[in-house]
């Protein structure tokens, strides 16, 4: 049976009806130029936003994943998540997610300022002391397929078999965390992380076989790559397009969207919700690309 709860410092908070992930970022060079939040002010006026038009969650990253972006060292990230961190403490009732492939940083996070969920753009890949620390704290894991760092990722986009290669190298690590004693996993197949625009749409095609591990599944393409490029936008005209696929998402059973538009996301999920309270029973259909 799919997992229904995260434990988040030992309260279950559950994920059905799917939850929202507010993004908070305050990188300078975060592809979408609206989202970057310098100042405190900035900061607190993206805080109230999320809280006020319904996330649950803030995932606030200090280290930009876009493709080719340049990995800032760890004092680096570790300066510019402090002050927001430290805004963050005056919103108790916000669920804080860092977003971080550094151990260092989620320790940081969590034990100065009660970060509650661990968001990995690596998989734990980028450092080792990752899955350990996690297990350590218990804290909710956010397992990203990806391949590589951000340098490299998108020249790494030949796979034998889409699905079938993401969902092993994720079994292998799901496995991995829960022999270590961490059993809050959430999924998430890491839309444009190693994965072309084509490959992108072919997995959200595909993104209800992930129901196989059991567990929370989290979408993240708000504003991304596989809708601009397509459409030929940019990322501040991409709003309609991310409704759109977020919609997909919730059809094919994403338990949390990771969003830079919590109102928009929000809805979508009261429409989804409401919508399969009728939807009928389909036949089994089988995954992947049809035939020309």
């Amino acid at each position: 049976m799919k997992k229904k709860h995260i434990n988040i410092k030992g309260e279950l908070l559950p994920v059905a009806p799917p939850l929202v992930m507010g993004i908070l970022n305050v990188t300078p060079d975060s592809f979408h130029a609206a989202s970057r939040k310098q100042t405190e002010a900035e900061i607190h006026l993206r805080v109230e936003e999320i809280l006020s038009h319904g996330a649950r969650i803030i995932d606030i990253g200090g280290c930009s994943s876009r493709p080719g972006a340049e990995l800032p060292p760890a004092d680096i990230e570790r300066q510019r998540l402090r002050p927001a961190l430290e805004i963050l403490k005056e919103y108790p009732e916000s669920i804080i997610s860092v977003d971080t492939f550094r151990a260092d940083i989620v320790r940081f996070a969590a034990e100065e300022y009660g970060a509650a969920i661990v968001n990995d753009i690596s998989g734990g890949d980028l450092d080792p002391n990752m899955f350990q620390t996690v297990a350590t704290l218990q804290l909710p894991y956010i397992l990203m397929h990806n391949r590589g760092t951000p340098q490299q990722m998108q020249h790494q986009t030949a796979y034998a078999n889409l699905l079938i290669d993401i969902r092993q190298v994720l079994s292998a690590k799901v496995r991995e965390l829960q022999l270590l004693g961490l059993n809050d996993i959430i999924i998430d197949p890491g839309f444009g992380f190693g994965k072309t625009l084509e490959q992108n749409y072919e997995l959200m095609a595909c993104l209800s076989e992930f129901q196989i591990f059991d567990l929370p599944v989290l979408v993240g393409i708000s504003r991304k790559s596989m809708i601009y490029n397509l459409l030929s936008l940019t990322p501040a005209e991409s709003l309609n397009g991310t409704t759109a696929l977020n919609v997909l998402a919730l059809l094919n059973g994403a338990s949390i969207l990771r969003v830079h538009d919590v109102r928009e996301a929000v809805e979508a999920i009261h429409i989804v919700s409401e919508y399969q309270k009728y939807e009928p029973i389909k036949p089994t259909i089988t995954c992947g690309r049809k035939s020309e």
